[in-house]
């Protein structure tokens, strides 16, 4: 028979595991296109894991801690992209128009002729830029280096500094950056509180 911790430990361990598991298939299943009911309930999800790793330390097996990191990683870097895509429709009530390579479709300012300017593409690559963000994040986090995020926005300003002369450019880059690292690091401090 286990003493009580050890079940309540081992009950909390699965429970995160699968937890974590469900999530991530939610947000596979949005990765094609976002959809609202699979990224709520995956976002609950989460947040009701990271409830129960701040209420009541989990002491997680070795075998379970690196699986449970494991799900962890891939649900931060993998949901950022449907979730921040969503909460870019949301912002944007779907009035820019997306480009062929990540970024989006802006209307240069007219000339003082009258004429109409050319439509370029800017803050393209950046759904392989979120990606990588996310990695980087996550990955600080969990490794319980949280400065990552500072140099991870540093380095993606400096990036993005000349592109960012358009309101709509300015916008995006905001809103994008923050939902993709809020739910980054949401994810990753549950998985640091549950494995350390």
């Amino acid at each position: 028979m286990l003493p009580p911790d050890a079940m309540l430990g081992a009950v909390l361990s699965i429970f995160l595991f699968l937890a974590l598991c469900a999530a991530l298939v939610l947000v596979v299943i949005s990765l094609r296109r976002p959809a609202d009911v699979p990224l709520i309930v995956a976002g609950v999800l989460v947040v009701l894991c990271l409830l129960v790793v701040t209420i009541s330390p989990v002491n997680v097996p070795l075998l379970v801690g690196l699986g449970i990191a494991l799900l962890g990683t891939a649900l931060a870097v993998l949901g950022g992209n449907p979730v921040t895509r969503r909460v870019l429709e949301i912002a944007t009530h779907g009035r820019v128009q997306e480009g062929d390579n990540g970024g989006i479709m802006l209307r240069a300012p007219s000339l003082a002729g009258g004429s109409e300017g050319a439509v370029r593409e800017v803050l393209r690559g950046g759904t392989t830029i979120g990606y990588l963000e996310r990695v980087a994040v996550a990955l600080g986090i969990i490794a319980g280096f949280p400065e990552a995020i500072a140099v991870v926005v540093a380095l993606k300003g400096i990036g993005r500094f000349s592109e960012l002369a358009a309101a709509e450019a300015r916008e995006r880059f905001i809103i994008g950056t923050l939902a993709s690292l809020v739910w980054a690091c949401v994810v990753a401090a549950l998985v640091r509180l549950a494995v350390w």
